[in-house]
């Protein structure tokens, strides 16, 4: 009798702690999720940091500091934050106050910085397309939309090396873009579609396995070496005097607003680095005399901001940070213009 209710504690005692076990490890399994895809600006706290000396440091003013605390759920007492925490450093609305302060301060203190989750999906223009290393031309179950989990048979091109373990981009390439105004010549927009790994390799061709999908891929897409970005961006000092323009959307799309990837004109010829912030503006005229024929420029509208993510000669792939109307291809940027 006894022993039989020795052998019962142990079955509910292996009941309770599988019971108990499982919603721990889908916490686990979101909280990796959530770690995954977190986007935005951030800094690391360092030894002596306040709230209200990081208020007046990012934006002028130590009387944000109650925002700044409200903005990071994790910190207990305001008076209390530890060297080493990360804090969400801003709302969208603080982005135009950052953007024209040089991040970097005499005290050598780490400069604030943008975690861009999604970095290695992110395209790109260049004046030529790349040189693949060879391309899909069929999928193991004939799927004309390929994702995450299928297997892919590959043709390589030339003497590119194919082994198992390598790593591939998959990616396209779209139609040559050109200036919608002067018609000049711009580039070719890389297309991302994700990310294989190469399993065997056969006398003539190798199969792959997708191993993460940015989007849908299918047959005929090119193939690059996978070269991880990274996602944390330190924030730097942008250009002064600075003037280009918005190519398009990632997506092509006709109108785009926040959290939207994007090309504008300029590049590493222009000394544009990742981490430079730009504000998006238009500027109408209007004829201050009905009578007369002459147009007056009115003042500056600016009406949301750039967040530079990777950077060619000639072009960059930037975030939409932040937009107070719709914007369209060809939308003027600038240096960042002061808050008003």
């Amino acid at each position: 009798m006894n022993c039989s209710k020795i052998i019962r504690t142990i079955i509910c005692l292996w009941i309770f702690t599988a019971i108990i076990t499982l919603p721990l490890s889908l916490l686990a399994q979101e909280n990796e999720s959530t770690i995954k895809h977190e986007t935005g600006f951030y800094y690391t706290i360092q030894k002596g940091d306040t709230l209200w000396d990081l208020s007046q440091r990012f934006f002028d003013s130590s009387w944000q500091w109650p925002e700044l605390w409200n903005e990071n759920d994790q910190i207990t007492n305001p008076h209390l934050i530890y060297p080493g925490e990360r804090i969400r450093l801003l709302h969208k609305h603080w982005i135009k106050n950052i953007a024209v302060k040089t991040p970097v301060k005499a005290d050598k203190k780490e400069a604030p910085y943008y975690t861009y989750s999604a970095i290695d999906s992110i395209g790109f223009i260049r004046k030529e397309p790349v040189n693949p290393s060879g391309y899909i031309f069929k999928s193991y179950d004939d799927k004309q939309m390929i994702s995450t989990g299928d297997k892919v048979y590959i043709k390589p091109y030339g003497n590119a090396l194919l082994m198992p373990g390598n790593k591939f981009t998959v990616y396209r390439t779209l139609k040559p873009l050109k200036d919608k105004e002067t018609r000049a010549y711009i580039g070719i927009q890389h297309y991302l579609g994700g990310i294989l790994e190469i399993t065997e390799i056969e006398p003539d061709f190798a199969i792959g396995t997708i191993i993460q999908s940015f989007r849908d891929m299918r047959a005929n897409d090119l193939l690059i070496p996978y070269i991880p970005r990274q996602p944390k961006i330190t924030l730097a000092e942008s250009k002064k005097e600075f003037n280009g323009k918005i190519i398009a959307s990632e997506e092509n799309a006709a109108i785009f607003g926040d959290n939207t990837i994007a090309f504008i004109n300029k590049g590493d010829n222009d000394g544009v680095v990742p981490g430079q912030q730009y504000s998006i503006y238009y500027q109408k005229k209007a004829r201050l005399d009905p009578k007369s024929r002459k147009y007056t420029l009115l003042s500056i509208v600016d009406f949301g901001t750039v967040f530079v993510l990777h950077t060619e000669q000639t072009t960059s792939t930037v975030l939409i940070t932040r937009s107070d109307k719709s914007i369209t291809p060809n939308a003027k940027i600038c240096s960042p213009l002061p808050k008003k």
